[in-house]
C-alpha cells in the first residue's frame, strides 16, 4: 500500500449512517488516538488473500465544519489510501429516474450557500424583498476513481443503482422545492443530490499533506428536499450507501 497505512477511512455524519457502516463488517475494535477524544473503530477485510484495514468514525454534529475537522484528524492519524463519506442525501435530479435507496456518487461538489445577500432588485434569485448573489465554489472527485465508479454501473455483480452527477452541499437542511429551484437548479440544473458535509471531504483530501488520500462521497437518496421530506427511508438509504462502499473496497478500487 506504499505510504498508506490503511485502505480507507469511512466518515459518517449521523447515527443511522454510522450504524449501517458498522454492519458491513462484524469485527470492529475501538482505536485510541493519543490526545484525541474522538471514537475511531477499525476492522479488516480480505481481498485476493491480502488483508486490509478500514477505519470508521462519526461526526459529533452535522455540517461542513465538523466534517472538515473529523476528516483532517482521521487522515493525519491513519493515512488512508481512500477517504470515503458514506450516508444519506436528498435526491434532486430527474424524479422519474431517482428512487429511494439509489446511490449518488458526485463527480463534482459545490457549495450553494456561498454568496451575498442583497436587495431584491440586485439579483434574479429573490425571496420576497431579499436577493441572493451566489458565488459557488467547487471541488472535483479524482478522475481515476470516477472512471472506476462508472465502470461498475453496468457490472453484473453490482446490485446497486448508481447515479453520477454534481452534488450541492450547504450548511442548512432544505425541505422546500422552491429553494432547490432558485438556489441550486438555477445554477447547476443537472445537480443530482443535496447534503451538508460532502464538500469538506473532497476539500480536505486536496489540501492535507502528502501522502494524500483519494476522496469519494457515496450517499443514497432518502428524500427529495421538498415538503414531503421525512425520515422514512433513511435506514434503507444508509444500507445501500454502505453496501456500495463495501463493494467498491472489496472488488473495484485499487488497494
Amino acid at each position: 500500500m506504499n505510504d498508506y497505512e490503511c485502505a480507507a477511512v469511512i466518515l459518517t455524519a449521523v447515527d443511522i449512517e454510522a450504524r449501517s457502516v458498522r454492519h458491513i463488517y462484524s469485527d470492529w475494535h475501538k482505536v485510541h488516538v493519543r490526545g484525541d477524544s474522538q471514537d475511531y473503530y477499525e476492522a479488516f477485510f480480505k481481498r485476493e488473500d491480502e488483508e486490509y484495514k478500514v477505519v470508521t468514525c462519526q461526526q459529533e454534529v452535522m455540517g461542513m465544519t465538523a466534517a472538515t475537522m473529523l476528516a483532517s484528524k482521521a487522515v493525519a492519524a491513519f493515512h488512508p489510501r481512500y477517504l470515503i463519506m458514506s450516508g444519506i442525501a436528498a435526491g434532486i435530479g430527474e424524479e422519474a429516474t431517482q428512487l429511494y435507496g439509489d446511490v449518488i456518487v458526485p463527480d463534482m461538489i459545490w457549495d450553494y450557500t456561498t454568496g451575498k445577500y442583497v436587495g431584491s432588485d440586485e439579483s434574479e434569485i429573490r425571496f420576497g424583498d431579499i436577493g441572493f448573489l451566489p458565488r459557488p465554489v467547487m471541488v472535483r472527485t479524482d478522475k481515476e476513481v470516477m472512471d472506476i465508479v462508472r465502470s461498475t454501473m453496468n457490472r453484473d455483480d453490482n446490485e446497486f443503482h448508481v447515479h453520477v452527477g454534481p452534488m450541492a452541499c450547504g450548511s442548512y437542511v432544505v425541505a422546500n422545492s422552491k429553494v432547490v429551484d432558485k438556489t441550486i437548479k438555477a445554477l447547476f440544473p443537472h445537480t443530482a443530490g443535496l447534503d451538508m458535509e460532502s464538500y469538506s471531504v473532497l476539500y480536505v483530501a486536496e489540501h492535507v499533506k502528502e501522502p494524500r488520500p483519494k476522496a469519494l462521497v457515496v450517499k443514497s437518496i432518502c428524500d427529495y428536499a421538498d415538503s414531503s421530506k421525512s425520515d422514512q427511508y433513511q435506514r434503507f438509504a444508509a444500507y445501500t450507501s454502505s453496501g456500495y462502499v463495501k463493494y467498491l473496497l472489496e472488488k473495484c478500487l485499487p488497494l
